[in-house]
């Protein structure tokens, strides 16, 4: 009976394992019991089999738990790698030698004992110190937050950890500072003048004419500006204040009703503390604020104070130009004349301008032309620029046309040889075109255009001025030279003559009557891209005038003014005007005249006029 028996439980063995651990205790019992768990595990075999590793005397179930335990301690300890952390801090406390070129151009150090490498790879990273060490070499340098490096190329010396590292700087002209940083110095452009900030290498890769260059013009801090405001309306007109920007101890200039303002206008719309005037250090300009007045301050008819009109929050500054109107409530009204100390125009310039909103019977209408001039360019100190801007749909395009336009010119007149060209043909027609191409691939107005009249004029240096116009548009330049009247620019709207026979020569000419080109009466101008992108007869090629010689001695002067002007004042007249006001006024008072004029003509736009009386003995005279 025994045989049997053990036949079916070989049968039935479990596998090699925990099963066969209990089979091998299973045949260590006693014949009696062992019959009676034979017969239990060939009915229920797993049953018998987890009953066995239960009542096991042994202690088998512990030593299952634990190898449970360690094959869960094992999984874990794959899963979060741990070691890792270790190996990272090791790694950042150790420097690595190996032979692996990829390996040695992340490891080795970022300044080399070549002196060429160091001179040609130092760049511009002021974050990165490097202190002098007591026996004058140089340690590794501190770095706060994430500064960016170049790498040296491979050098085949190895650079173990705690060697010293020399700068050997053999060539002086390089100028390189070693000190709290190491850093490129200042590089000035000293025959222009110009100051160009970058490295060496960079501004001898690029030429002078290349128009991708942005432009930068620097000012100087030394040159002293001289900010001269009058009261030109108003109970207190004829006021006049003049400060230097140097002159500290009296910036800011406040402009108000009550002392102790600077300025004092006696206007009963006019705030006690009513606006502020200070120089931006920075930016080298004059700025005007609003300090929360009631009634409001206007630039150029334009709102400068916080939009919440008697909410006494100040505004923000804006910049001030030479030629600026600032209006304090809505009677007093003060002109702007800015000029350098060291640069001022030689001759008499007069600027002026009003909205004329007044003449459409109450409704409001906006400023849209814009004046400027700049005279000398910056790092051209023999050339200036003047001109005016109509804005149509809104100002935008006036005001940057205004800003690009003389960058432009100053751009192209930077290379010396343009320069001398000028000079030798007496002819800078190529400039002025370049700066209207250059201007008008530079403005992004869709919807928004203006008219462009510009005046270029350079001197001799023996009291001879010549001066070239270019425009697109109907504002206008006159010039009256040794007693003759010139017309210094063209007509450009859709009705003259000469536009006309230009889009006729397109092969789409104009129906007969047909005076507007898609609801716009100009066929020449800055901006409306999307009215040139559906019409291809609108352009922005400029008229160019020949060049005119003045000089002081045959009284010679020019006049550039908008069409607000020219609507009601022609041109005969305004010389005749100019010529009865000149003896006892200054230029400034001359175009006052000129703008009085269009007003007592009812002139219905904006009008704007500045005034070139190249009369330097009159200009004296005056003491302008």
């Amino acid at each position: 009976m025994l045989a049997p028996t053990r036949f079916s439980v070989v049968r039935e063995r479990p596998a090699p394992g925990v099963r066969g651990a209990v089979w091998l205790s299973f045949l260590s019992l006693p014949d009696a019991h062992r019959d009676v768990s034979t017969q239990s595990m060939a009915k229920q075999p797993m049953l018998a089999l987890v009953d066995g590793i239960v009542t096991d005397n042994g202690g088998l179930l512990p030593y299952l738990l634990l190898l449970m335990l360690l094959l869960i301690l094992i999984i874990i300890l794959i899963a979060c790698r741990p070691w890792r952390f270790f190996a990272r801090n090791y790694r950042s406390r150790t420097i690595k030698a190996t032979t692996s070129s990829d390996v040695q151009d992340v490891e080795r150090p970022l300044i080399s004992q070549d002196s060429d490498e160091v001179e040609s790879n130092i760049t511009e990273h002021h974050r990165d110190s490097a202190s002098e060490g007591p026996d004058g070499h140089l340690s590794a340098p501190q770095n706060h937050g994430h500064v960016h490096k170049h790498r040296l190329p491979p050098r085949p010396r190895q650079v173990s950890h705690g060697d010293s590292l020399i700068l050997d700087i053999s060539d002086p002209s390089e100028s390189v500072v070693v000190g709290q940083t190491l850093k490129r110095p200042l590089v000035i452009n000293e025959s222009d003048g110009e100051q160009i900030y970058g490295r060496k290498e960079d501004l001898s890769n690029k030429s002078d004419n290349d128009s991708s260059r942005p432009f930068i013009s620097k000012p100087t801090a030394d040159q002293r500006s001289i900010l001269t405001l009058e009261v030109i309306s108003g109970p207190s007109c004829g006021a006049r204040y003049s400060i230097q920007s140097t002159n500290k101890s009296k910036l800011p200039l406040t402009l108000g009703r009550v002392s102790p303002s600077d300025v004092l206008v006696t206007d009963s719309e006019v705030s006690g503390k009513h606006a502020k005037i200070n120089w931006n250090l920075n930016k080298l300009k004059w700025e005007v604020v609003d300090m929360g007045s009631l009634n409001g301050t206007l630039l150029n008819s334009k709102a400068v104070h916080h939009p919440e009109t008697g909410s006494r929050h100040w505004g923000d500054p804006v910049e001030l130009n030479s030629g600026d109107i600032i209006t304090l409530g809505t009677t007093s009204k003060i002109s702007v004349e800015i000029a350098s100390e060291f640069n001022k125009v030689p001759f008499g310039v007069g600027v002026v301008s009003d909205p004329m909103s007044v003449r459409r019977g109450g409704k409001k209408l906006p400023m849209e032309d814009v004046c400027y001039y700049h005279w000398p360019l910056p790092g051209t100190h023999q050339f200036g620029l003047f001109g005016i801007c109509d804005g149509h749909g809104g100002a935008a395009a006036a005001s940057s046309a205004s800003k690009i336009m003389p960058e432009m010119v100053t751009r192209i007149l930077s290379d010396t040889l343009r320069r001398e060209k000028v000079f030798s043909h007496g002819d800078a027609s190529d400039v002025l075109r370049e700066a209207f191409s250059q201007t008008e691939a530079h403005m992004d107005h869709l919807y928004e255009g203006c008219t462009a009249t510009v005046v270029l004029v350079w001197g001799d240096g023996h009291d001879n001025y010549f001066a070239q116009c270019a425009n697109v548009g109907d504002s206008a330049c006159i010039a009256n030279v040794r007693g003759q009247q010139i017309k210094m620019s063209e007509d450009h709207r859709v009705g003259s003559y000469n536009e006309r026979m230009r889009i006729q020569a397109t092969g789409e000419p104009l129906k007969d009557g047909e005076t507007r080109l898609c609801g716009l009466n100009l066929a020449r101008m800055l901006g409306d891209k999307f009215l040139k992108q559906q019409d291809a007869r609108f352009s922005s090629e400029p008229y160019i005038s020949q060049v005119v010689c003045m000089n002081s001695e045959t009284q010679d002067f020019a006049i550039i003014a908008s069409d607000g002007f020219w609507d009601v004042v022609n041109s005969k007249k305004a010389i005749q005007l100019v010529h009865q006001a000149r003896e006892k006024n200054s230029a400034e008072k001359i175009a006052k005249v000129l703008l009085s004029e269009a007003r007592a003509q009812r002139t219905k736009d904006n009008t704007s006029i500045i005034f070139l009386d190249f009369d330097t003995n009159h200009y004296c005279k005056h003491g302008e």
